[in-house]
């Protein structure tokens, strides 16, 4: 193994492991961008902590086994690099037209704008999610929890970084012009929108940071595991790199909303309470009720699946036959990788009915990825049941049916319950705030929301985790506030 394909030069003002000293030309652009970059994280980076310092993980290798240190910075300190996974020997097109032909490591022509537009989409979600979360650390509810916020916020950074390196190297001036678009557009802005619909929507409070952590980055999980497969090497080897990233995030959902629910359990039991669907007596005790957590689980959910696009889609089907965009756990997939006559079974709005239908398993790969990213959802939600059935409480999160709620694909004009109950639009708008959050259900949500910022506390309603980030004792001070 080349040792310096695995560290991480640091002597250079954007730390890589791809040799930028001797690419003058990527150096020279991405020195250029970085100005912008940084003018974009003071305006749009977290507020009210730039000169904070954190404990931080910053990534100094890219072997699996050792691939991070902590320390206290400031995050416009952050070491923000360009790092991709240890090349593979011989690695080849895992799948579509090109499969077993020797992967690519430059652009092929005719691929070029498909490309582009998949790592401009990618790229367009970090900055985002950065953008919605930026007033969170204002009203975290302990020194942990803010901590984790501001780790996933330079690693999102970062995972720009990474996009913006494909595009500066492999894509030319078009390349540079979308990088400069990247730092231009704006989460929620009226005229420069980000690309995706869940990136534009206000992230108000902590429970839907655990939520968007949970399920947005999850489906940004599935999206890097496809990309992971690509036949044009640098990006596959870009994208198992932040995967090794993006499990922090999805930790920081899963454990958050497992701490929320486990004190509103432990709330309710000191009280005596038995009926957990009693929500004025539970949000009386200052945590949030279960009946609450379902309703922006449901938002959080269905936001996500949208971003998934269309059920049935030529594009994602030119994506997969041009070797670009493979499905999740490619390689593991027993099959042929090209799916010549292969059907999958795609859910589809029929004559006022909801009816399972077999598609071309080509043009229905975003309903294959979808259901894979179901599928995972549930793993952590069955830990969240796990402390509520333990607590004694007849009471169970789920997700919501696919019809519900949604904007893009096959139910977009479709009114629905959660439980897949065809309804009309008179009965949705007078029962939608039975299974969505209501602006009074996130009023109280934001009273709760006061900051806690004394070593080892946390506020009211969420416990404290069951470990400190790098084994820390539970009164550390993960991110000393300036007085």
């Amino acid at each position: 193994m080349n040792m310096n394909i695995m560290n991480v030069d640091y002597s250079t003002k954007i730390p890589n492991n791809v040799n930028l000293a001797e690419d003058r030309q990527v150096l020279k652009a991405l020195e250029g961008w970085h100005p912008g970059y940084m003018d974009w994280w003071s305006d749009m980076g977290p507020e009210g902590f730039q000169e904070s310092l954190v404990y931080l993980r910053t990534a100094y290798s890219v072997d699996p086994r050792g691939w991070a240190k902590f320390d206290y910075v400031r995050m416009p300190d952050y070491r923000w690099g360009i790092l991709l996974a240890p090349q593979e020997e011989n690695r080849v097109v895992p799948f579509g037209e090109h499969f077993g032909e020797p992967a690519w490591q430059e652009v092929p022509g005719e691929y070029r704008a498909m490309l582009r537009r998949l790592i401009v989409i990618q790229g367009d979600t970090e900055p985002a999610s950065v953008e919605q979360q930026r007033h969170l650390g204002k009203t975290a509810p302990s020194l942990y929890d803010m901590r984790n916020l501001f780790q996933v916020n330079v690693e999102e950074g970062r995972h720009l970084w990474a996009m913006v390196y494909l595009l500066q190297k492999y894509f030319g001036r078009d390349g540079r012009e979308e990088a400069d678009d990247l730092l231009r557009r704006r989460s929620g802005d009226a005229d420069a929108p980000r690309m995706l619909g869940a990136f534009n929507e206000a992230t108000p409070d902590w429970l839907s940071f655990f939520m968007f952590t949970y399920f947005t980055d999850r489906d940004g999980k599935m999206q890097l595991h496809s990309l992971a497969q690509s036949g044009f090497d640098p990006l596959s080897r870009t994208c198992r790199f932040m995967l090794t990233e993006e499990a922090h995030h999805m930790f920081v959902g899963e454990t958050g909303i497992t701490r929320v629910v486990q004190r509103t359990c432990d709330a309710m039991r000191e009280a005596g309470i038995t009926d957990p669907t009693d929500i004025a007596k539970v949000r009386a005790l200052g945590v949030i009720d279960l009946p609450t957590i379902q309703k922006k689980l449901n938002l959080h959910y269905t936001l996500s699946l949208d971003l998934f696009g269309s059920e049935v889609s030529t594009n994602a089907a030119n994506a997969f036959n041009t070797g670009i965009k493979g499905r999740y756990h490619e390689t593991q997939i027993d099959d042929d990788h090209q799916l010549k006559n292969a059907t999958y079974p795609v859910l589809k709005f029929i004559n006022g009915e909801i009816k399972l239908v077999d598609e071309p398993a080509l043009t229905a790969l975003n309903m294959r990825l979808r259901d894979d990213y179901s599928q995972d959802c549930v793993k952590g939600m069955l830990r969240w049941n796990k402390v509520i059935s333990t607590a004694g409480y007849d009471f169970k999160l789920t997700l919501p049916n696919v019809a519900f709620h949604r904007h893009i694909g096959e139910f977009k004009d479709v009114r629905a319950t959660p439980d897949g109950l065809l309804i009309d639009d008179a009965t949705w708008a007078k029962r939608k705030d039975e299974w969505l959050p209501s602006t009074a259900d996130g009023d109280f949500i934001t009273s709760l929301m006061q900051p806690v910022t004394e070593s080892g506390k946390f506020a009211s309603w969420i416990s404290p985790p069951k470990v400190g980030i790098d084994n820390k004792p539970g009164d550390f001070e993960y991110v000393k506030i300036e007085s």
